[in-house]
């Protein structure tokens, strides 16, 4: 292998390594986004958000919801006291409405394309975490929002 065959497979390692090192930060942030906009859901709805509930929503063991809440409250997303309910701060709010935002942004593309509606609506829950600010700015465009 020639030197110019080592510098060209390695820069294409590092750019493949880059791309796995997007995803696994995304599939992090999924995580947060969608603990906080189901808070956020709660609290609208029910006035609060116990972990039971989220328990429930999400199909999770208490233990779970405990262990999530722990590191939003240490992401500084939420506060939350032993046996109270989970107040979003005001940076969790906005990320909460963040995620909202993005799959709106999302699921209105995937319809403007021919997706049907339950289809979109779906789809757009697992990539409104992936999809990244330049497509975001695409799907506007093409949305002509």
């Amino acid at each position: 292998m020639t030197d110019q065959t080592k510098d060209a497979a390695t820069t294409s390692a590092d750019r493949l390594a880059a791309r796995f090192a997007r995803v696994r930060e995304a599939h992090q942030s999924e995580l947060a986004e969608d603990y906080v906009e189901m808070i956020d859901d709660l609290i609208m709805a029910r006035g609060e958000a116990r972990a039971a509930d989220l328990a429930d929503c999400f199909g999770v063991s208490p233990g779970t919801v405990a262990r999530t809440v722990q590191r939003l409250i240490r992401d500084g997303l939420v506060n939350s006291e032993p046996y109270r309910s989970i107040f979003l701060t005001p940076r969790g709010k906005a990320v909460a409405e963040e995620a909202r935002v993005r799959h709106r942004l999302v699921q209105d593309f995937l319809i403007a394309i021919g997706v049907s509606p339950e289809a979109a609506e779906l789809d757009a829950e697992g990539i409104e975490h992936h999809v990244g600010e330049e497509t975001l700015e695409a799907f506007r465009k093409h949305l002509a929002l």
